[in-house]
């Protein structure tokens, strides 16, 4: 398969301004900024081919019947056109592909982690009037239909990278502890906005880029477009730091490692002084 090369410095830069600019906007839209960052890690998906996926998400749409009824019978549709007909659905390899944490590529492969799968689902479901909404559950997304304040038996919970199969309050229970170890909370069932799928997708991005050096890049660009969503961990800016050191652009890297430390210093000196040291040992490797 075509390795995934990232776009010229000029398209990066169009891509990260309009990602800024969709995520500090009234209602940003998911569709918008999957394919944003699909754009970022594939520099082949052209304007026309980002016209594509939204082309071909209101196919699919257009393929559900009218209104099926309440919440399962929506779920249903959704699993059988999604899961059954076009044979949507994950599998463990899948974890091991950069291209199952972008849109585009999941939609032609018809495979993708659990977040990119419920994102086919959410968008695909959402243009046809259902009432969708995603729930971010510990190590493993789903996709909830019906209204959150409902009650829980008027609530379905369905999993897109399972082919979409309607989960009972059991089948939750065990996924949350089987990733945690914990019972499941009713706070996890909250529904996640267009801005958390997007974190969670760029964490998965980074965590896929952490196990494999070769792939900095890719990691770059992740931590990168984090660092423009309106809510983020300060130390990403730390992450961003090491990864400029490690592909050796050594003075912006120390540069960012100060300016962190400034950050760290005022809970925290002994840690601020460590990351001083470490962006002297970078200002080092110039010489």
């Amino acid at each position: 398969m075509r390795s995934l090369d990232p776009p010229p410095p000029e398209r990066s830069a169009e891509l990260r301004r309009r990602f800024a600019e969709e995520v500090r906007s009234e209602r940003p839209d998911l569709t918008t900024l999957c394919l944003l960052v699909g754009a970022e890690g594939d520099g082949a998906l052209d304007e026309a081919g980002m016209d594509a996926v939204q082309i071909e998400l209101d196919r699919l749409a257009g393929l559900l019947p009218y209104r099926p009824g309440g919440p399962r019978a929506w779920a249903r549709a959704l699993g059988e056109l999604l899961g059954e007909r076009c044979g949507f659905h994950g599998c463990a390899a899948d974890y091991q592909r950069l291209e199952s944490s972008l849109l585009h590529k999941v939609l032609v492969r018809r495979r993708g982690l659990p977040i990119l799968l419920s994102v086919v689902w959410m968008e695909v479901a959402r243009r046809a009037g259902a009432p969708v909404y995603g729930v971010a559950l510990p190590g493993h997304f789903v996709v909830g239909f019906g209204t959150p304040e409902r009650q829980e038996h008027e609530r379905v919970l369905a999993d897109p990278f399972d082919g979409g199969r309607v989960l009972t309050g059991a089948d939750a229970e065990l996924l949350v502890l089987g990733a945690t170890g914990a019972p499941l909370h009713p706070s996890m069932l909250t529904p996640a906005t267009p801005l958390e799928v997007v974190a969670r997708i760029l964490n998965n991005i980074r965590a896929w880029a952490a196990v494999r050096p070769e792939r900095s890049d890719v990691a770059l660009w992740a931590v990168e477009l984090s660092l423009l969503l309106p809510s983020h961990p300060a130390r990403l800016r730390y992450e961003r730091a090491q990864l400029l050191v490690q592909r050796g652009d050594f003075l912006r890297g120390a540069e960012e490692l100060d300016a962190y430390a400034d950050v760290v210093a005022a809970v925290d000196r002994p840690a601020a002084e460590r990351v001083r040291e470490q962006a002297r040992s970078a200002r080092a490797m110039l010489n």
